[in-house]
């Protein structure tokens, strides 16, 4: 079993940045493959950036690229989420998730694919 627990939203101004982070509890998390999703309200939940449990490898969707970087640190069970240059766009609930996976290198993007979700973390970005 993997816990996870997001924090680190909140109010910013469109330009300005958060970091997010996500804590975990459970033996096995630094076997699992992390994500981050967010859901905007009235929308599905959206795939963000992923990373595997090695760090290798990190995955971002197109309209995060060069923006967000997502990170870990497997000693602290806790994978970040740095986000810049931040858009009102950008306002949604920010969920993290774990995937226990066999590679060190794979790098889930759907939401059918992780196994443990946190609660999530409101992110507003005001214009």
């Amino acid at each position: 079993q993997v816990q996870l627990v997001e924090s680190g939203g909140g109010l910013v101004q469109a330009g300005g940045s958060l970091r997010l982070s996500c804590a975990a509890s459970g033996r096995t998390f630094s076997s699992c493959a992390v994500g981050w999703f967010r859901q905007a309200p009235g929308k599905e939940r959206v795939f963000v950036a992923a990373i595997s449990w090695s760090g290798g490898n990190k995955y971002y969707a197109d309209s995060v690229k060069g923006r967000f970087t997502i990170s870990r640190d497997n000693a602290k069970n806790t994978v970040y989420l740095q986000m810049n240059s931040l858009k009102p766009e950008d306002t949604a609930v920010y969920f993290c998730a774990a995937d226990l996976v066999n590679s060190p290198l794979m790098v889930p993007t759907t939401t059918n694919s992780y196994d443990y979700w946190g609660q999530g973390t409101q992110v507003t970005v005001s214009s």
